[in-house]
């Protein structure tokens, strides 16, 4: 018979705003928020909890923010510092296990089912990892505790801030049952729209739908809804992270008002790319190009296409389909590659890039 897993998704309390607290006194119980300059189009990073009271919430632009909370300190993120904060917390993991799976500096999943301490009792191990955060690192971390990742997440924003939530189990059944579907991961605002026309609200109401009708409904993600809503994930915690993608952008202070004057950015966003590249391993290859255009009024595409290298003239394609979409000034251009895994070398793909920039 298979162990049943025992999965710990740790997530730290808005993470670059309790280390910019932590380091200064002074900005204790004032609302902050760390992100982009409202002068300069920025926007919110994370905030505190004395911030949200006023609705502010991450990706929401700094200005708007500012006019919600006329008194709100806006600090610029400083990156390198929360790096090594985050590098602190993982080696606090590694005394429980060895099985991490990062999803970001601030949060991972940890798998303890073969973890001797405390009995094995995983809620213990979720509360000793809580205390020793605090104590060595002087933040708050928050915890889910269930047989699977998909719970876990789930649990981990249960009893936030600085709690945890354990899911039995024995109570899994019951407890997805009654989970609402937009709590679903890849569940986002037109599925749940499409849902509420099927009548489906909670995971209850998605078990009526056999497998077959998910999938015509909702293509190859109604197979994994079907299993989610019966609690069903068999992911294994993932040492070592799939990248599935690289990509640049830029927030411009003015917009772009035409469609040369994006295809003038390419070339410095190219090099952007190139560097972050570089620091790609050897495990990856380029599946796709695509480009992110966000409009002067914040309607935001996609445009992508098949391809191995970073090819100029694919950019420039696809920044003109982008742009014709709408063509109206543009706020924001990013630039990027899709990736899959492969065993050889990405060598002669860098080299391709490098190419392709001094052409």
């Amino acid at each position: 018979m298979e162990t049943q897993r025992k999965i710990i998704h740790c997530d730290c309390d808005c993470f670059y705003a309790s280390i910019e607290m932590r380091d200064n006194a002074d900005l204790v119980d004032k609302a902050i928020a760390v992100g982009g300059s409202p002068e300069r189009r920025g926007v919110v990073a994370t905030c505190n909890y004395e911030a949200r009271k006023f609705g502010i919430h991450s990706a929401m632009s700094s200005a708007i923010a500012r006019k919600r909370c006329p008194h709100l300190i806006i600090i610029k993120p400083d990156m390198e510092k929360y790096r090594r904060v985050s590098q602190q917390i993982h080696r606090i993991f590694e005394t429980y296990t060895p099985l991490i799976e990062p999803l970001s500096l601030d949060e991972a999943y940890l798998d303890v089912t073969e973890c001797k301490k405390y009995r094995g009792s995983a809620t213990l191990i979720a509360e000793a990892i809580r205390a020793e955060v605090r104590k060595k690192i002087n933040i708050t971390i928050s915890a889910g505790i269930a047989p699977n990742k998909f719970l876990a997440k789930i649990a981990s924003d249960w009893n936030k801030p600085d709690d945890q939530f354990c899911i039995l189990p024995r109570e899994v059944d019951n407890f997805v049952a009654l989970l609402p579907v937009k709590k679903l991961h890849g569940v986002g605002k037109v599925t749940t729209s499409k849902m509420k026309r099927m009548g489906v609200e909670t995971c209850n109401d998605l078990r009526e739908f056999s497998s077959d009708q998910l999938q015509k409904y909702f293509g190859s993600f109604g197979q994994t809804l079907h299993q989610l809503s019966r609690g069903i994930d068999q992911r294994p915690v993932q040492t070592q992270r799939i990248r599935k993608s690289v990509s640049v952008e830029n927030t411009y202070a003015t917009d772009l008002p035409s469609l040369q004057n994006c295809l003038e950015e390419l070339p410095g966003l190219m090099q952007q790319l190139a560097k972050r590249m570089e620091k790609l391993n050897e495990d990856y290859a380029i599946h796709k190009q695509f480009i992110k255009i966000k409009f002067y009024d914040f309607v935001q595409t996609t445009v992508e296409m098949l391809s191995d290298t970073c090819n100029t003239d694919n950019y420039i394609k696809l920044c003109k389909d982008g742009f014709a979409r709408r063509s109206i000034p543009v706020r924001l251009l990013g630039i990027g590659v899709r990736l899959v895994p492969k065993q050889e070398t990405t060598e002669a793909t860098c080299n391709q890039l490098i190419l392709t920039l001094e052409d």
